[in-house]
């Protein structure tokens, strides 16, 4: 069948990656796309929030699944408009997609099911904020964007003053309607983890874990960013700890939202912080999978990634293996200079097909220029994702490809995966 997957990131990249490889799958379309899904397949000048569009798109090239990448349209409900179309879709309803799109919602929602998570009050205006935190703010809290805000609408407060400075910012419009509500949380510590699994509503898939670096510098400095790598499996994870997270976090949340009317059919991304004492809390949920997470669990991914959506879009997934590797991958992403913030972009992309053997380059911020040379075009440009026996291995194969790789005023960490890497020497291996 012919396969249409939405959005232009390194994750549609790693989408269409997977997907190609699917015995089922004719031809790739992706839209709009971007200089490595172009390899792959056709690209379509089509914005992603652009649903009629899409939706002729579909019809257009007898699309025979349709594969949603980012939160933004999912949250606007393309996939309720192709259901109503009858044209299959993977990804859950703009009814489920809410456990992303709002964080008061989500909040309300896991405490009504019994699902961990921070203490938090949602806020519509200062006076709120000022008395909430007055009473419960002793150190830290984490200040947070209600909507959709691209991965960057979330301010670690160190004290009240920069928490009300922080609410003050949204509530002014710094992320637009999405910053009208605010949600004040407890700021967890401990070690974040981020888990994914395939859902169809009652069905729960096995899961996979990865860890992912948000922070613009090295050592989790400087600003939140969309993520600057990533690696799995975590050093920490265990079986017993992913039997507890599926327990007491995923089957519970799709418990939930099928008992709320609004069952959830796509992949569930739980971002928790494995706290020194308690359970796991779940600090936020998505409706989608991660990026950059998702260009390097794919590759792990051992089962028939076609087979899985089809499953899940008409509620099969029960009799459908999901298999993941022990493989372990590092993702690596080269961003432009002065990302998050302003940055430049047209920049001629040099040594993607030296990368080396073994190594997968996934686009983000790329395109292909009038005479066919590649070139930057956003903020996170590509990722390195290599893979090995251990993280130390894997880690080596990643940094190794992003040195034969340069554009003007590239900027990347430098200690992504280190942690794993250094904790698998320590036991030897």
């Amino acid at each position: 069948m012919n396969v249409l997957v939405i959005g232009n990131g390194g994750r549609e990249h790693a989408l269409a990656w997977k997907l190609s490889q699917s015995r089922d799958t004719e031809k790739i379309y992706a839209a709009p796309g971007n200089g490595g899904t172009a390899s792959l397949g056709a690209n379509l000048p089509i914005n992603d929030l652009d649903i009629p569009a899409l939706l002729s798109a579909a019809r257009e090239h007898a699309i025979g699944m349709t594969v949603v990448g980012p939160e933004a349209p999912l949250a606007a409900g393309i996939v309720d408009a192709f259901e109503a179309e009858g044209l299959p879709i993977f990804g859950p309803s703009k009814a489920a997609a809410r456990i992303e799109s709002s964080k008061a919602w989500a909040k309300e929602f896991m405490a009504r099911h019994g699902i961990p998570t921070a203490a938090h009050r949602a806020v519509t205006s200062l006076d709120e904020a000022d008395a909430y935190l007055s009473t419960v703010c002793t150190g830290p809290v984490a200040v947070k964007a209600d909507g959709l805000a691209a991965g960057k609408g979330v301010v670690m407060a160190a004290d009240k003053a920069e928490a009300i400075l922080a609410v003050k910012s949204m509530l002014d419009g710094r992320f637009g309607e999405s910053g009208s509500t605010v949600v004040l949380e407890e700021a967890l510590t401990g070690l974040e983890v981020s888990v994914f699994a395939f859902v169809d509503g009652p069905t729960v898939s096995a899961e996979v874990a990865a860890c992912d670096y948000k922070r613009v510098g090295d050592g989790d400095t400087g600003p939140n960013t969309g993520g600057m790598g990533a690696y799995t499996p975590p050093e920490f994870w265990t079986p017993e700890l992913a039997l507890g997270i599926r327990e007491n976090i995923l089957e519970p949340a799709a418990r939930g939202m099928a008992a709320e009317g609004c069952p959830f059919k796509g992949i569930l991304y739980a971002g928790l912080m494995i706290t020194p004492t308690g359970p796991p809390k779940v600090i936020e949920f998505n409706c989608r999978l991660g990026d950059p997470d998702g260009s390097l669990v794919l590759p792990r991914l051992e089962s028939d990634l076609l087979d899985i959506c089809v499953a899940v879009s008409e509620g099969r997934l029960a009799d459908t293996v999901v298999s993941w590797s022990n493989s372990s991958y590092v993702s690596v992403v080269m961003a432009s200079g002065g990302y998050p913030g302003s940055y430049e972009t047209g920049k001629t992309i040099s040594g993607v097909d030296d990368a080396g053997p073994g190594v997968l380059i996934f686009h983000a911020g790329t395109n292909l220029s009038g005479d066919g040379k590649l070139v930057t075009s956003g903020g996170r440009v590509l990722a390195a994702v290599a893979s090995g026996a251990n993280a130390a291995e894997a880690r080596r194969g990643a940094y190794a490809a992003v040195e034969k790789i340069s554009f003007e005023d590239a900027i990347y960490r430098r200690d992504i995966g280190k942690r794993a890497a250094t904790s698998a020497a320590s036991i030897g291996g």
